[in-house]
């Protein structure tokens, strides 16, 4: 289960975003620094845990996942393809995670389950670069990639937004912030795992 694996075709639909972007003369740079900016405010409306804050912070998280597509296909586009460019990239989309994992553990009050599930997202990326490290390429696979994560966020957000009871113990949030944590961890194992068979064989 990994939205990953559908990147090539939201890329295309990406196209008239991509070709109105250059002509107003975004950046690929500039545009991460904006989907880092929808993130901060995803988080904000999180950690405000009402109703229009997690509408908010759902159609935040939207944009941001839009525009960390946007600036690699920008980049290809205008043929600026950079090492710096990728590096700051991946260390927005980090950043990213953790701010919008803090924003949904403070909201709720569950900063262990916090700590939990931010471990399991970071896990999972790491193991994502850390494979391409050594040399496989990289990895997007998985239990939940990190498109399944921000279509996660997004729909628990306006879930949360509507209901309000807690089921069972836990809340909306709550149970992704578990799900995130038990996953991510999985996630990271299952990744860990398909490598380690490839570099022994």
């Amino acid at each position: 289960m990994t939205l990953d694996r559908l990147r090539p075709v939201a890329e295309l639909l990406l196209d008239p975003m991509v070709t109105a972007a250059d002509r107003i003369g975004f950046t690929p740079d500039g545009v991460s620094v904006v989907a880092f900016g929808f993130a901060l405010a995803a988080a904000g409306g999180f950690y405000l845990a009402t109703p229009l804050g997690y509408l908010l912070g759902a159609l935040c998280v939207l944009a941001n996942g839009w525009l960390d597509l946007l600036d690699g296909a920008l980049a290809r586009t205008q043929n600026v393809d950079s090492r710096a460019g990728d590096l700051l990239d991946h260390v927005l989309d980090r950043y990213a995670d953790i701010v919008l994992v803090v924003g949904l553990a403070a909201g709720v009050g569950r900063y262990d389950l916090g700590l939990l599930a931010v471990t399991g997202v970071l896990m999972t990326s790491y193991l994502g670069t850390q494979i391409q490290a050594v040399g496989l390429g990289r990895e997007y696979g998985g239990l939940v990639g990190r498109a399944d994560r921000l279509a996660l966020v997004g729909i628990t957000g306006v879930v949360a937004a509507v209901v309000t009871v807690p089921f069972g113990p836990l809340s909306v949030v709550g149970w992704l912030l578990v799900l995130f944590a038990v996953v991510g961890h999985l996630t990271a194992l299952q990744r860990f795992w398909g490598a380690w068979r490839d570099l022994a064989a």
